[in-house]
């Protein structure tokens, strides 16, 4: 881990020769969080809403804490490194507020705070600053199973309107409710082109360990879908071109009610980001470096072009699952150890898989077709029916069939009814599984096979790998194939 460190940052991606590409102006205004916070604004784009302003120790004496609402944030205007930010959570009977890391503080606890923050004691050159009182955001419920204490954010790295890495920031218990790196938060990097979870450290890059699971919660870190990321990315492009940044680190959280929402815009990001990712960024700002780039979107685009093709490795490596999309290669065995193979539709939607009929046929299933086909099952059921069914003849039917596994029972748009399983080996992107399919009629659809997520454990499925073929292809089963 030392050895891949000391490589990544040997590749200063902070160079001199890209942080010249930012103006003065520019600089400026990125530094002054309260200014960047009127200027997103100005333009459309969703920050923290302000509470107040304090701009002289003389403004404390009649400052009215009691019209503060139980959950605030106080941080300096000219703060770095997340220095000087307090979280307050909640306010208590007995008056006292409460931070994410469960300290109790008073009104004088916190007047004492601002002051430090107006002395300068967070801000850049320790120059005097003002404390800027936002509301706090509300973790949006897709975000929970990152942190149970504070709110994630997330930094994505722009430049040239190009969105060329990423990272989610998760609070921890050691790191007191703020996603903060060098406290004890964890850095998680982020697949620019899907969203996707990768590496995940701790401690940040003076010390750091690589983990798979959150030291809280236990929850697993590696493999999971970002909510809302193209939304991120585009928000990321366009803060970072209203403050008029080339280079820049755009940070972001996700709130209950709003969605994405800019925290900060930096215009001098740090390289914890670099060791989230375990890759240097300075090769990707090579690869940008001196395009055209007419619109966020375009910049969007050309992330995911230039980036898509590493995400699959990473994520095999790390997850031990293999990344497939929504049409793929499948080889299947039939009883006489036959193999045949051919495209089959990837759906998350669908509980099980299954097979055509006619595909069950040739595999050699012909034989428990013709003999649960003399049942003549009603499409008319209702769901106790089914049961009613199902119970009656389940053990009749494996004990006369052998081929046939079991029964389901299945609500569509057609009805409820029942279907028989098989007992069948696929083989999906190299990894040879045993699965029951149900057997229906698919000779109206595209696909002669649906592989449902019951058997999708082993893989993670990136809905933005798209099949050769028309997109069509795969819309036209939306509807028909949830099993």
């Amino acid at each position: 881990m030392l050895k891949d460190r000391n490589k990544i940052l040997g590749m200063n991606a902070r160079s001199i020769e890209y942080l010249r590409g930012n103006k003065k102006g520019s600089r400026s205004l990125a530094d002054n969080k309260l200014k960047t916070k009127q200027r997103l604004v100005k333009n459309g784009l969703a920050a923290a809403d302000l509470i107040s302003v304090v701009r002289e120790s003389s403004e404390l004496r009649d400052f009215n804490w009691e019209s503060l609402s139980s959950s605030f944030v106080i941080k300096p205007n000219r703060g770095m490194g997340g220095e000087g930010i307090l979280i307050i959570f909640n306010r208590l009977k007995n008056g006292r507020w409460l931070t994410t890391g469960r300290r109790q503080l008073t009104e004088e606890d916190l007047t004492s705070h601002v002051l430090n923050i107006l002395d300068g004691n967070f801000s850049l050159s320790n120059t005097p600053d003002i404390a800027l009182f936002e509301s706090r955001l509300t973790v949006d419920p897709l975000f929970k199973r990152f942190s149970n204490d504070g709110i994630p954010d997330i930094r994505v790295i722009v430049y040239n309107k190009v969105p060329v890495m990423a990272m989610l920031r998760v609070p921890t218990k050691k790191s007191g409710g703020k996603a903060n790196l060098a406290q004890g938060g964890l850095g998680i990097g982020i697949d620019i082109a899907t969203g996707l979870t990768t590496h995940v450290v701790q401690k940040g890059w003076l010390y750091e360990k690589e983990i798979s699971r959150h030291p809280d919660t236990n929850a697993t870190l590696r493999g999971v879908q970002v909510p809302y990321w193209s939304k991120i990315l585009e928000t990321a492009v366009l803060a970072a071109a209203m403050i008029g940044l080339k280079y820049s680190g755009v940070d972001l959280s996700v709130d209950k009610k709003r969605g994405p929402v800019i925290l900060e815009v930096n215009a001098r990001p740090g390289l914890g980001i670099q060791l989230a990712n375990m890759s240097p960024l300075r090769e990707r700002l090579r690869r940008i470096r001196g395009l055209t780039v007419e619109s966020p979107e375009r910049g969007i685009s050309i992330a995911k072009e230039l980036f898509s093709g590493q995400i699959a490795y990473e994520v095999a490596s790390i997850t031990g699952r293999q990344v497939i999309g929504l049409v793929e290669q499948v080889t299947l065995f039939g009883k006489d150890q036959s193999k045949k193979k051919l495209k089959a539709k990837i759906d998350t939607g669908a509980d099980n898989s299954s097979v055509g009929e006619e595909l069950a046929r040739e595999l050699g299933f012909g034989e428990a077709l013709d003999y649960f086909a003399s049942y003549e099952m009603s499409t008319e059921m209702s769901q106790e029916e089914a049961k009613e069914k199902a119970k009656e003849i389940n053990s009749r039917v494996r004990r006369d069939q052998p081929d046939i596994a079991g029964l389901s029972i299945v609500s569509s748009s057609h009805g409820v009814t029942l279907r028989m399983r098989i007992r069948m080996k696929v083989k999906l992107a190299g990894y040879t599984m045993d699965i029951e399919p149900t057997v229906v009629n698919r000779g109206h659809l595209t696909y002669r096979m649906l592989i449902g997520r019951r058997n999708l454990a082993h893989f993670l499925v990136d809905t933005t790998k798209v099949p050769l073929m028309k997109k069509e292809v795969v819309k036209k089963e939306a509807s028909s194939d949830k099993a």
